[in-house]
């Protein structure tokens, strides 16, 4: 709104935008966490009980925070307005769950997953091509808008949901995707993306810093569910608004193991009775927690260290091509 006003190209007002959010995160946290709902410890995770009692679904302010700032600080478009309103009921959805008394069955969180990633594949194909750039080849591939919106909806519910089960060690979700927006704002910098988008990845990671601040080993409060669903949708978008939705892989790879690993065991074991990785604790953090002897820190450092790894490897393989 008030880039709309003073200009879409005001570096000034988009640095005050980042400033904001930062101290608005920071602020809210602080004064907010008391009402929050609280932990009670996940009874199967590692060193689960450890944290009960702390508040729990604090991704509702910092989303709310970036919501808020994007309207305020970053110029809008009809298309943009619908990608809020889709985090935003990531967001919401995953808070009613912390929030609950008991937690929601995983079937109705995938479903209510899906109609998001419905509405979000339907959303980008409007108001966006079909086509998607191979960038590490060079080349691009249109597909029939069916199924480019197949994909998108699988593509929107794995970063959803591998997010969400990545979240689990004190800033561990929050940091990896930091690094995974990131890579993906230097990526929209080399390729020279047009439009407002890549101001929103820097308000968003922008907010999970403020997050962190509270986060850090040990922590004081825990995004829950609230938070990481709403960062998974981002990123799917982010990574959508690219042209080459195939990057997800090499700038969330991480992210798809530790929690993706989980998912495809407990599918595979429930649909089909086929029990893969007996020897293997899931999500991942877990299994080098308890199995390898990782500390939470280590677990968090060395988890971000192989993700910024594949995020040069990346990016210099992008840069070459150009």
């Amino acid at each position: 709104m008030i880039q709309y006003l003073l200009g879409e190209s005001n570096p000034l007002v988009a640095a005050l935008g980042l400033l904001t959010a930062f101290a608005a995160t920071c602020f809210l946290l602080t004064k907010l966490s008391k009402y929050l709902p609280k932990d009670a410890g996940r009874e199967f995770a590692h060193d689960g009980k450890l944290s009960a009692g702390k508040p729990r679904g604090a991704g509702i302010i910092f989303v709310l925070v970036f919501t808020a700032s994007a309207i305020v600080f970053a110029p809008m478009n009809r298309e943009l307005c619908i990608y809020l309103i889709l985090v935003a009921a990531e967001m919401l959805t995953g808070y009613m769950d912390d929030a609950s008394e008991h937690p929601w069955n995983e079937y109705k969180k995938g479903f209510l997953d899906l109609i998001v990633a419905i509405v979000l594949a339907v959303t980008y194909l409007n108001y966006n091509s079909s086509t998607i750039n191979i960038a590490t080849l060079g080349i691009n591939v249109t597909l029939p808008p069916v199924l480019f919106g197949v994909l998108t909806v699988i593509l929107v519910w794995t970063s959803i949901n591998v997010t969400n089960c990545a979240d689990g060690v004190d800033g561990l979700s929050g940091t990896l995707a930091l690094i995974t927006l990131m890579t993906i704002y230097i990526i929209d910098s080399i390729r020279e993306t047009a439009g407002p988008f890549p101001y929103l990845i820097l308000l968003f990671g922008i907010c999970i810093l403020g997050y962190l601040w509270y986060n850090a080993t040990p922590s004081r409060l825990m995004m829950g569910d609230a938070g990481s669903r709403a960062m998974g949708i981002f990123i799917s978008i982010a990574v959508l608004k690219t042209g080459s939705p195939l990057l997800y892989m090499p700038v969330a790879i991480v992210l798809i193991l530790d929690g993706g690993l989980g998912l495809v065991k407990v599918a595979l074991l429930r649909f089909l009775k086929i029990h893969i990785l007996k020897n293997t604790r899931t999500p991942l953090h877990d299994h080098v927690r308890k199995i390898m002897g990782w500390s939470n820190t280590q677990t968090v450092f060395r988890f971000a260290i192989i993700q910024i790894v594949v995020s040069f490897v990346t990016v210099y393989l992008l840069l070459a091509r150009q």
